[in-house]
């Protein structure tokens, strides 16, 4: 193996277990505080979406790892599908700053 394949598999990239999602607008999230609960349109039983890099690669089961959480994979897409995945965060991190700088502007009370 190539150096350079050595060090890309090195990397760490983010692994996301997905319980559930939801629309909210805006006003209820800023209302939102400690105890507040938020029902996702999921059933309990329902199979966890396993995502790296925030893009599907598979799904499975929670499960108790001692005091953890952890996740019994039932299906993972095939090797290439993972790689894709795992393609340039650019884009992702210029995002993460259009929000950061929206955040910003509300707390100072610009929007």
């Amino acid at each position: 193996m190539s150096a350079k394949v050595d060090a890309i598999l090195k990397l760490e990239v983010p692994v996301i277990v997905l319980l559930g999602e939801r629309q909210m607008p805006v006003a209820e999230v800023v209302k939102l505080s400690p105890g507040a609960i938020i029902e996702l349109p999921k059933p309990a039983d329902d199979e966890l979406e396993l995502l790296v890099n925030n893009k599907a690669i598979g799904v499975g089961r929670a499960v108790k790892v001692g005091e953890n959480f952890g996740i019994r994979i039932t299906f993972i897409g095939d090797q290439r599908q993972r790689v894709l995945a795992m393609g340039s965060a650019a884009a992702e991190a210029e995002a993460a700053k259009a929000a950061e700088a929206a955040a910003e502007a509300m707390l100072a009370g610009q929007v």
